[in-house]
């Protein structure tokens, strides 16, 4: 595409270069040397009326009547020869040659013949200055054109390339492709509609996999109540033929379970399948009880609150690996009272989580790195903040310095369309009802 926009431009550009520079080119160089002709015209005009005002009153025509009119400022540089009726001719200024000059004539009243010719060289260069100049400038306009047609290919080309990356990992089976708006109202058109279908996939994929779980959770019990019914008929009969039957009855019911098991194992192993609806007060709770006691024993509040959606698109594990880190940071950095806040982002399919205390925030030398490896203010391995950046964008989340004193980290997650939260399509705990069946005779 860049190629493509860079070839365009050139070729738009060398089209207006040939329709317009080079007419304007040849105009200019036209209308020079028409200015430089009546120029000569006017000067031959202006000699032949002194030398007439000199013939009125009876005096000789002299080389210094006419050296002044030799070289006046900028002008072409003269070649004066004036023939008096009867008389001798008076020359001044450096012979030009016939071939090589441009020539004015007039005659007097009074019979005076005045010749003035200047170098066609000087004019024929005065032309190719303005044919250099308007060849100049379209070298100039040329080159600015290519800059910027490759600035403009490379503001298109980039949100392209990461919208095609995007669509890739959606296809690859990671749902949480995320794309900074480019400014380029089309593409962010194509971005955010990639953004919606990712939530939609992720949303139902959490569905499939809570339906999964509840699905297994409620088989294997009615499962494990019929393998030890099989197993007591296996154990009271006396029949051989009836034991062998149940034998091969439990056998089939094993192998079911173990099927239903690898089946949920397969799932959780497929890409982007660790990301699901996770329950923010329920993450919150656990993180409460974790570090809830060692605040204490610190003599520092540590407080939690969801105010705005209660669940998020993130992998439980990695959250709440990343809450820990920010907290043990808090505990071990900061000061005063910890708040853990869950709200709704500006973007309405966004859930920020900020962590925030009361010390003395962060070294403004190390602020600016305090995600890079191996970063820290001297008390630490600096890997933390990094691998809980990771662990957030791997669900196409981010994670940022909001403030520096005190020190405010933000937690950005995908929140759940209410459309599709699994709570909505499968509320928990539903129930699977088994039945008995009829043996027929």
């Amino acid at each position: 595409m860049q190629r493509r926009l860079l070839q365009a431009t050139v070729a738009a550009v060398v089209v207006a270069v040939v329709l317009i520079g080079v007419p304007a080119a040849i105009l200019s160089a036209l209308t020079v040397r028409s200015g430089i002709e009546d120029n000569l015209a006017v000067r031959t005009q202006a000699i032949a009326r002194a030398v007439e005002r000199r013939a009125a009153i009876n005096e000789p025509i002299t080389a210094d009547l006419l050296s002044p009119w030799l070289d006046e400022g900028n002008q072409v540089p003269l070649f004066i020869q004036v023939t008096p009726e009867g008389g001798e001719t008076v020359e001044v200024g450096t012979s030009i040659p016939a071939e090589r000059a441009v020539v004015r004539e007039v005659n007097t009243a009074s019979g005076a013949q005045v010749v003035v010719s200047i170098s066609g060289t000087i004019v024929a260069w005065r032309m190719a200055q303005v044919v250099i100049l308007v060849g100049a400038a379209s070298v100039i306009a040329t080159a600015a054109a290519v800059a910027l047609a490759r600035y403009q290919a490379r503001r298109l080309a980039a949100p392209l390339i990461y919208l095609a990356a995007s669509a890739e990992q959606l296809g690859s089976g990671q749902v949480r492709p995320r794309i900074a708006e480019s400014g380029i109202e089309e593409i962010d058109l194509v971005a955010a509609e990639l953004a919606r279908t990712s939530d939609r996939l992720a949303a139902r994929l959490a569905a499939e996999r809570q339906f999964s779980a509840d699905a297994s959770h409620q088989l294997r019990t009615p499962l494990a109540a019929l393998s030890m019914r099989l197993e007591e008929i296996q154990l009271m009969s006396t029949d051989e033929e009836v034991g062998e039957e149940a034998r091969i009855a439990l056998e089939q019911v094993e192998r079911l379970v173990g099927v239903v098991d690898d089946l949920l194992s397969s799932a959780r192993r497929q890409a982007g399948g660790t990301t699901e609806v996770v329950s923010l007060p329920e993450i919150f709770h656990q993180q409460e009880d974790e570090w809830g006691p060692t605040y204490a024993q610190a003599g520092r509040l540590l407080e939690f609150e969801v105010s705005g959606p209660q669940s998020v698109l993130a992998t439980p594990g990695a959250l709440a690996q990343v809450l820990a880190t920010l907290l043990e940071n808090s505990l071990k950095y900061g000061d005063g009272d910890t708040r853990v806040v869950a709200r709704a982002a500006t973007s309405r399919q966004s859930v920020v989580i900020e962590v925030s205390d009361q010390g003395e925030g962060v070294d403004a030398d190390i602020a600016p790195r305090i995600f890079e490896r191996e970063v820290t203010s001297g008390k630490g391995t600096g890997l933390g903040l990094a691998l809980a950046r990771d662990l957030v964008a791997s669900d196409g989340g981010k994670l940022e310095l909001k403030q520096r004193v005190p020190a405010v980290f933000q937690i950005f997650l995908s929140a759940v369309p209410s459309q599709l939260d699994p709570d909505n399509i499968l509320p928990p705990g539903s129930l699977v009802a088994v039945g008995r069946r009829r043996r027929r005779p």
